[in-house]
């Protein structure tokens, strides 16, 4: 008698008898037999299960290719009409690294981004080539971008500092020469078409920080934007831009380190490309202005920083005394433009960029190169573009408003369950809207597009300032700038948060307990 078997009903998967493998074999073949079908299952001898041909059938199956899924249709968008308003302006509009309608591509491999990324601990893994390799594809993804840009008149933008992952970091950093031929296409392909690319170095670039470490960080950092601009060979107009940074609690001494690092340590190559921005917490345009003029180094005056942190001396003056500086120069002026979000009352929220314009500012110069830094990016711009009626717009590129725009920005979701009782969500965490907080460093850097070890578990990424923690701190932390010149050197290093806003003060105090102890 052979071994015993438990027998399903094949619809029901019902257990329905316990019987001999022997007995099994006779009722399957009586059912074959008259015609009938047997509520057996067939037991599988152990030898046939074990031969090369059921092997094959399985490792057939296993290997079977999905079916291609069937890409959805485009959506018909309806496009509100806007209230058209008169201007003199003839400058050209940006924005900043991310083009939505690029990025929101289907199939997700499609999508075009230059914000690959990965972890240290990746790097670790599979070594620097697999970061190189991420930047070659960010490099060959920004051609394409600027080449949409061109279709639709768009001939200003901001490029991801996070291009090359870790390129500036200490240990891992390496050079761009592996990606020279995508970088000079890139750069062809600008000037043939009067395309000006800009950089804006991350929030940990601190040349006024007292700690040699964080300005030797800062300097690499410098030194990588500017090798990615060389390489695609632009001109002066392709600034570098960075903030004061921290005051450290002595503004005229974090003025004057900033003033002898410019002039003692920065190579002339990166020197020469670099200009200043106003801040909206730490240094106005009035703090900057006196040490442009005396470096002559251009200032970028953003006019969202002014309204929140104004200087005494009108808008049009400051824009008057810093055009005088890129004219010495021979470097085409630039500004940056942001709306605060609808009912923005605390300084926090102020700082929250809107995802729209409505407006050009009063005190624009008719020919100036406006960063338009808002979350719908080049919407924003094909926006302003449809209300002055500054360039033509092609219709199926347009994307309309959110319906009700809060103060709310949907930053990196966790990828833990919020409750015991609801399962984890599936993927791994790419996608979600990039958090632009903070705007300012490396400017809605498309966190979004990190394509790496799983998401950041019950925390969030976010690019975060100096004036953030000043801002949500009870404190003021003047000197936490050293905080991201620490955790700098490491280009596009992201500063973990917790997903509670409610404790964002607090874990930015620990952090910066925890990384200087």
């Amino acid at each position: 008698m052979g071994e015993t078997a438990a027998t399903f009903h094949p619809s029901r998967k019902r257990k329905l008898a316990t019987t001999t493998a022997d007995d099994a074999e006779v009722l399957v073949k009586t059912g074959e037999q008259s015609g009938e079908e047997s509520d057996l299952t067939p037991v599988e001898n152990d030898d046939d299960a074990g031969s090369p041909t059921k092997k094959k059938r399985k490792t057939a199956q296993a290997k079977a290719p999905r079916k291609p899924r069937v890409p959805k249709p485009e959506p018909e968008y309806v496009i509100p009409d806007v209230q058209v308003l008169p201007t003199t302006f003839k400058g050209r509009l940006g924005y900043a690294c991310l083009n939505t309608i690029l990025r929101n591509i289907k199939p997700a491999k499609d999508a075009v981004f230059c914000s690959r990324t990965c972890r240290i601990a990746t790097m670790s893994e599979h070594g620097q080539e697999y970061a190189k390799e991420l930047g070659r594809q960010n490099a060959k993804d920004l051609l394409k971008l600027v080449q949409w840009n061109e279709e639709n008149n768009i001939r200003f933008m901001r490029i991801s500092s996070e291009l090359f992952p870790f390129a500036s970091h200490e240990k891992w950093g390496y050079s761009l020469e592996f990606a020279r031929e995508e970088l000079e296409a890139v750069g062809k392909y600008a000037k043939e078409h009067g395309h000006r690319l800009t950089l804006h170095p991350g929030q940990f670039t601190q040349l006024g920080s007292p700690t040699a470490k964080v300005v030797t960080n800062s300097i690499r950092e410098l030194k990588y934007h500017c090798e990615m601009l060389d390489i695609i060979g632009l001109g002066v107009d392709s600034v570098m831009i960075i903030h004061g940074g921290g005051t450290y609690g002595d503004k005229p001494a974090a003025l004057q380190r900033i003033k002898d690092n410019v002039e003692n340590k920065l190579p002339a190559e990166v020197r020469a490309r670099l200009v200043l921005e106003n801040d909206e917490m730490c240094y106005s345009a009035e703090d900057l202005l006196p040490l442009c003029e005396e470096l002559d180094i251009p200032l970028i005056f953003d006019y969202h920083h002014d309204w929140i942190f104004p200087s005494s001396i009108p808008p049009k003056d400051i824009i008057a005394r810093a055009n005088a500086i890129f004219e010495r120069r021979g470097i085409r002026p630039k500004q940056h433009l942001s709306s605060p979000r609808p009912g923005a009352v605390t300084v926090p929220e102020k700082r929250a960029h809107a995802n729209r314009c409505e407006t050009l500012p009063p005190d624009l110069p008719d020919d100036m190169d406006l960063m338009i830094e808002a979350k719908d990016k080049e919407q924003a711009v094909l926006h302003l573009y449809r209300i002055y009626q500054l360039q033509p717009v092609i219709h199926k590129s347009l994307r309309p408003p959110a319906e009700n725009e809060t103060l709310h920005t949907n930053g990196r979701k966790s990828n833990k369950a919020k409750s015991p009782g609801k399962s984890p969500r599936k993927g791994k965490g790419k996608k979600a809207k990039d958090d632009d907080e903070s705007d300012e460093a490396d400017e809605e850097a498309d966190y979004d597009a990190l394509e790496d070890d799983g998401g950041a578990d019950d925390k969030e990424l976010i690019n975060l300032e100096v004036a953030d923690v000043q801002a949500l701190a009870s404190d003021s932390l003047d000197n936490v700038g050293d905080v991201f010149g620490t955790l700098g050197g490491e280009s596009s290093k992201p500063l973990l948060r917790s997903a509670s806003k409610e404790d964002h003060a607090s874990q930015c105090v620990k952090q910066v307990i925890s990384s200087t102890s």
